[in-house]
């Protein structure tokens, strides 16, 4: 437990278990209720909280997002590890009450996309927050909407990419393209056809046979959709994409023919955390990155950011995702 988690102190959990006046049960039955509400894949009972609040069992992320729901605390709050650097504001600045005005409900979306940062001088940050809000507040009131908008969230595998699409197309109510939704169940068929294994994403027949028709599946599908004049998001990892100036210009001088904004985000993480995640979630595809860690890891460029104008989200430790979470609760008025 030292080496692995030198920074946990699970005696916050109890802490804030009696503070809150739950029984291990009660805590329990709170969890599962966020489980249900958020998707989260845990089945707490009070045996599990007991091995959490005594350090015998480290929380899985799920079930750290849910504890940071249900005590209104974030993860360093609660004990699971050190703070970031300005994490020490609590979570619960927005009171989570049965009924939420829309004035509460906007401020909570505002606050969850205050992970996103410029990436570069000739991007605005509070610009592209307004125009997620604005979508929000549109698609809440029936507002009619202006210009289409294309957003691409990229990042490393584990990196909450896809939590942050997620939550960007549940405000705005623009489509969510995935690459991995659209093309995987082709991509696997491809691959064997051309001897090679189903779930391979590491070879070079994957990398220059099979991975550029992938792309452009999900380009050219966004591209139907932005003729029609529908915001899109593309959830992609755009490693190989964002590292080339040259795609990046194409790319906003075609959008700009069309009429569309832009918004590229490059969601960045720590590698342990991207690990746990990519183990969690136990993917097929994934099978090599977790048996090759650090053969894999070493390929991974940190610093790598997208050669054009671009935002940043701060996911490390979970931090932006647990942002999503508190947001996903005001808006759906949940509570204790």
């Amino acid at each position: 437990m030292a080496r692995k988690h030198p920074d946990w102190n699970p005696e916050l959990l109890r802490h804030h278990r009696e503070k809150f006046g739950l029984t291990l049960e009660d805590a329990g039955e709170k969890l599962r209720e966020i489980a249900e509400r958020h998707g989260f894949n845990i089945a707490a009972n009070f045996q599990t909280v007991w091995g959490h609040e005594r350090g015998s069992i480290y929380p899985g992320p799920h079930y750290r997002r849910a504890y940071c729901r249900l005590y209104r605390r974030n993860e360093a709050q609660l004990g699971f590890r050190a703070a970031l650097p300005g994490e020490d504001a609590p979570v619960d600045s927005i009171p989570v009450v049965a009924n939420h005005s829309l004035t509460d409900q906007s401020q909570a979306v505002r606050q969850a996309l205050g992970s996103i940062r410029a990436g570069t001088a000739d991007v605005d940050s509070e610009a592209l927050r307004d125009r997620v809000v604005d979508a929000w507040r549109r698609r809440t009131t029936g507002g009619n909407g202006e210009g289409p908008s294309v957003v691409l969230v990229g990042g490393f595998a584990g990196s909450g990419k896809s939590e942050f699409a997620k939550f960007l197309g549940g405000v705005t109510g623009w489509p969510i393209l995935d690459k991995d939704s659209l093309t995987r169940p082709l991509v696997d068929q491809l691959l064997i056809a051309l001897g090679g294994e189903a779930h391979d994403r590491s070879s070079a027949l994957y990398r220059e046979k099979v991975r550029p028709l992938e792309y452009r599946c999900l380009m050219e599908a966004a591209w139907d959709n932005v003729d029609c004049g529908i915001s899109t998001i593309l959830d992609a990892p755009f490693v190989a994409e964002f590292a080339q100036a040259d795609w990046m210009q194409r790319f906003q001088n075609r959008c700009r023919s069309k009429r569309v904004s832009v918004a590229t985000i490059w969601v960045e993480c720590d590698p342990e955390s991207m690990r746990e995640y990519i183990e969690f979630r136990g993917a097929a595809r994934d099978a090599w990155k977790m048996q090759s860690w650090d053969e894999y890891i070493a390929t991974v460029d940190m610093e790598l950011r997208p050669q054009g104008p671009h935002f940043v989200v701060d996911n490390r430790l979970g931090a932006a995702v647990a942002l999503v979470d508190e947001a996903r609760d005001v808006l759906s008025g949940g509570d204790l």
